[in-house]
């Protein structure tokens, strides 16, 4: 899959996620399989460019693959100067928010609240590929609501104004995360464009992921919440893609061991704040465990990051004597 000039070695993206796709969780996505992993939604607004949580969605030190960074926001010029911040940062590919659902992001006509407005979204996506000389791509929803699903129009606005690379997810933005992901207007939009497309919206299993792009004739999957506790589903994915075969799950142990590389490189990121980062993913990890569920809320009184390891090191030994292999999640 060609983004511009950037060739990557594999049609699997990690979805950007506020919170969630940092630098750890972005190296761990690429390790597994996925060809591009976007850092988390970086703010335009020049007066929150030095706060900690900016500094920290943009550091991107040691970190391999392609670097590309997502930027939000609502005004033309502002985003266009964010962009060139991050190329000058190191970024060689810039992606667009117009997908994020969130109230606090909606509020302020930025993220998919743009999709109420075309003439804007057609400002923005000029004005930031005109800025740079590093590819530009776009992630969007099918619309604002049921009776605005105006994602194609959306993409022709995008590929006019030189959009390198599109990726939709399959819900609009009042759905936020409910119901689920719908794909027929995707499909619609990949018979109009010639940019690659990514589908994404509930991609929570190889199978699933063939069955969409089928459907679609997307040229990519995108995948988000479902490779929240299982990172190894980028090696399911590219396994079926590539050799149609889906591979045996992973010993117990393995995926023990990566869970503990995770959670230490959790703390190496955030120091002992990571303690609070931690707790999400170890919900996601863990949660189907019934031990895990006795014992969460002691984990969750934990405040260091050494005593933390610890008891997660523990409970996954427990664990091992119970299986062999990580379970697959219900699908």
């Amino acid at each position: 899959m060609r983004i511009g000039s950037i060739e990557l070695n594999a049609p699997l993206a990690l979805a950007p996620m506020a919170g969630i796709t940092d630098k750890p969780f972005r190296m761990l996505a690429r390790r597994f399989g996925a060809g591009l992993a976007s850092s988390e939604m970086t703010t335009s607004d020049p007066s929150l460019q030095n706060t900690r949580k900016t500094l920290q969605r943009a550091n991107h030190e040691g970190e391999t693959g392609i670097r590309s960074v997502q930027i939000v926001g609502n005004i033309p010029e502002v985003m266009a100067e964010a962009a060139q911040l991050n190329v000058a940062r190191g970024a060689q590919i810039i992606d667009i928010n117009m997908g994020c659902p969130a109230k606090k992001v909606c509020n302020v006509l930025a993220g998919s609240a743009l999709l109420k407005d075309e003439g804007l979204v057609k400002a923005i996506l000029q004005a930031v590929v005109q800025s740079v000389d590093v590819p530009v791509t776009l992630k969007t929803r099918l619309g604002w609501d049921d009776e605005h699903l105006n994602v194609p129009k959306v993409a022709s606005i995008a590929m006019d104004a030189g959009i390198q690379a599109l990726a939709i997810h399959g819900r609009s933005r009042t759905q936020m995360y409910t119901g689920h992901a719908r794909y027929e207007l995707i499909a619609e939009v990949k018979k109009q464009i010639d940019i690659p497309l990514w589908v994404n919206g509930d991609i929570t299993s190889a199978a699933k992921a063939v069955q969409v792009l089928e459907q679609t004739g997307a040229d990519g999957v995108m995948i988000g919440r479902g490779a929240q506790g299982q990172p190894w589903l980028f090696r399911d994915v590219k396994a079926v893609l590539q050799t149609g075969v889906l591979p045996e799950a992973l010993l117990f142990q393995d995926a023990a061991n990566v869970v503990l590389e995770h959670l230490t490189a959790i703390h190496g990121f955030y120091g002992e704040h990571g303690v609070k980062i931690a707790r999400k993913h170890l919900l996601w990890y863990l949660g189907g465990f019934e031990c895990y569920q006795g014992q969460r809320s002691e984990l969750n009184q934990v405040a260091q990051t050494s005593l933390q390891y610890e008891k997660v090191a523990e409970l996954l030994h427990q664990l091992s004597f119970q299986h062999d292999t990580w379970p697959r999640r219900e699908q």
